[in-house]
């Protein structure tokens, strides 16, 4: 009885333990040289995203079965979830294949994860998952860090607008794709969820990149399947395990590593030169990561 009436109180807790949160970063690592092989390919960038999923996807389906999984006995009243999501996740992905295309790297990963922010607010308004002021300040940190990383390259390149922008509407999609998925893995394990989403991807990203007349088949594979392992695979593979895990709000601020790896990245290839204001920036973030990685999270019982 005395337990019954508890539960009802507010209650913190971490709800992912050091092994999801390892998996949230490394996932996120991981996607951030996407915008690289995207550049590196010779086929046209909506083209790459088609590839990224085609070649994936049976890779995704056969490590599902293999473990365990069954990928369409477990999608039982979740079909237009997975197959929403799978639109939502292609349109994202054409969008900023194109965006990378104009503008810098640190600036297409950072936009293009415009979700940092989205999905936290969808979690707070809909889902009840209020931060705690620990988590507050987090976030706030990390709004600091994200305008710090973005305005340096924003003020010195301004014809980066138009990439910006592409990217920017890719993360506000990338946004509703979470929303989807963390519905389905409420009941779905991460690689089979994965897996059929991404099945429901590949057609849209193959009818649009032959709309825009782009090249599909590749001179050099390389780049193609670096991508398909190292994004789809590994990262959106650990990135979707860690959605069931945490909160929008870690979620979110989780994403912010991409544009520092990224950035990174940028100045090792290209010589995208990296600025007081970007170290800064990715300083701030860091500091946020840990912040929300050491708070709790505060859940409401519903007993």
């Amino acid at each position: 009885m005395h337990e019954a009436q508890a539960t009802r109180k507010a209650v913190s807790h971490q709800s992912g333990g050091a092994l999801a949160f390892a998996a949230l970063i490394v996932g996120n690592i991981a996607l951030a040289f996407g915008p690289w092989f995207v550049r590196l390919s010779d086929v046209g960038p909506v083209a790459a995203a088609f590839w990224r999923i085609s070649l994936a996807t049976p890779l995704l389906l056969a490590l599902a079965v293999m473990t365990g999984g069954r990928p369409i006995a477990s999608a039982r009243g979740l079909g237009w979830v997975l197959a929403g999501s799978g639109l939502l996740f292609a349109g994202d992905l054409a969008s900023w294949h194109v965006g990378i295309l104009h503008t810098k790297l640190a600036n297409a990963t950072l936009f293009g994860n415009a979700a940092t922010f989205v999905f936290p607010l969808y979690g707070f308004l809909v889902a009840r998952a209020w931060p705690t002021r620990m988590q507050g300040a987090a976030l706030g940190l990390a709004a600091i860090g994200a305008a710090l990383l973005m305005g340096r390259s924003y003020q010195l390149a301004p014809e980066n607008l138009l990439g910006d922008l592409m990217c920017l509407f890719a993360g506000i999609l990338y946004a509703g794709y979470f929303i989807l998925m963390a519905r389905a893995r409420t009941s779905m394990a991460p690689l089979p969820a994965l897996g059929l989403s991404s099945a429901t991807a590949a057609l849209p990203l193959l009818v649009a990149a032959l709309l825009l007349g782009e090249r599909i088949m590749p001179g050099v594979w390389t780049p193609l399947v670096a991508l398909s392992l190292l994004s789809q695979v590994i990262g959106q593979g650990l990135m979707i395990y860690a959605l069931g895990k945490f909160s929008p709000l870690v979620i979110g601020l989780a994403l912010l590593t991409q544009p520092v790896v990224a950035a990174t990245v940028g100045w090792l290839a290209y010589g995208e030169t990296l600025g007081i204001a970007d170290v800064i920036g990715a300083i701030l973030v860091a500091i946020a990561l840990v912040l929300v990685r050491i708070a709790p999270e505060r859940r409401v019982a519903t007993s």
